[in-house]
């Protein structure tokens, strides 16, 4: 089964997952608090250390929080968040503005300027809510980005996820239009060969045991030795000679394939097709070559053509289902090529691991 968990790196992790929750709020409070000690005793009155400067740099502290809270849980949601762009824009405009009326209250109640050691002039108090307006509006812009950030990893990796159960989806059907069809062409050429001979019994039912356990259990894995899946195929075609009087094969290595693993089912469709389009009274084959050099693995399916052409049957799986399961496994990464003749039906395919 192919896995749809998504791999993400430290920050986008800490970003989205739940796990995380506490320590995002934690980490935005600790940044709140620096800023606002920051704004607050930077002010023209920094000298006044009555206690009502203290409740005043509480409420600001508290102010903050509000507007941090108030974009991220009402106004991105509801504008950013939907691409309403200009009027995220307005509504932090007017919330700006309710801002800008709460300092000018949070000034007059809390900013004891009476008892500081000197009168600031008003173009300092100016500057200094202009100071700290900026300071909110630029907070308020990191804000927003990281929530764009968290906004577009989460699109990403639902976008991901569904990607990958579509994948998985198609992948399973080709590979289960495959399963059914071989396996009843298998069950099929047993039962007529135990008809016609029956001390092939054993043998038979001891090579279709095999193929049987490589169908219900190595082709639902992600990968397969090549290998196993080698001796499925030459299980397959002993099984068909036997069947037949007039039907010779070859399967041919080259290259070592010890540890080499491939997709499950991968060459089954081409041999399965050069079997069954190419029976003919007089001799038939099917000759197959697996080469692996430098990480690159070769397969070739030559088979000879009946002097009567067979009619394709329309229940088989196609060349083009075969195209489409190559191309999700592989992504085009791979060269197909089929070559005809008056006499011959040959299959190359050659793909990187």
């Amino acid at each position: 089964m192919i896995r749809t968990k998504e791999n993400l790196s430290g920050i986008s992790s800490f970003l989205i997952e739940d796990k995380y929750y506490i320590y995002r709020h934690l980490i935005l409070q600790v940044v709140i608090l620096v800023i606002s000690v920051g704004v607050f005793f930077d002010a023209p009155d920094r000298l006044n250390t009555s206690l009502n400067r203290f409740y005043g740099w509480i409420s600001y502290f508290l102010f903050l929080n509000m507007l941090v809270y108030v974009n991220v849980y009402v106004l991105f949601p509801c504008f950013l968040a939907k691409n309403k762009g200009f009027a995220y824009v307005i509504s932090v405009v007017l919330f700006t503005i309710f801002a800008l009326f709460i300092m000018v209250i949070l000034q007059e109640l809390f900013y004891d300027i009476a008892v500081t050691h000197q009168q600031p002039s008003g173009i300092a108090i100016f500057l200094s809510i202009a100071s700290s307006m900026c300071t909110i509006f630029l907070f308020l812009g990191g804000i927003s980005t990281l929530m764009l950030f968290k906004q577009w990893i989460i699109n990403n990796r639902n976008a991901n996820n569904l990607r990958l159960a579509t994948f998985e989806s198609e992948l399973n059907f080709l590979k289960s239009q495959i399963n059914p069809h071989f396996l009843f062409n298998m069950i099929n050429n047993a039962s007529i060969m135990v008809d016609e001979d029956p001390k092939m019994t054993s043998h038979i039912l001891e090579k279709l045991d095999g193929m049987l356990q490589y169908q219900f259990n190595d082709s639902i894995q992600d990968k397969v030795l090549l290998k196993a899946d080698i001796a499925f195929l030459s299980d397959f075609l002993d099984l068909e000679k036997v069947r037949r009087d007039h039907f010779e094969y070859t399967v041919a290595i080259e290259g070592n394939i010890g540890d080499v693993e491939i997709p499950p089912l991968l060459f089954i469709p081409f041999v399965e097709n050069a079997v069954k389009h190419n029976m003919d009274t007089k001799s038939s084959y099917v000759h197959l070559k697996f080469r692996m050099e430098n990480g690159c693995l070769s397969f070739e399916c030559e088979n000879s053509k009946p002097l009567k052409p067979v009619k394709r049957d329309a229940g088989g799986l196609g060349l083009a289902n075969i195209k489409r399961r190559l191309n999700l496994l592989f992504e085009k990464n791979y060269v197909l090529d089929v070559t005809e003749t008056e006499t011959t039906y040959t299959v190359n395919l050659h793909f990187n691991l």
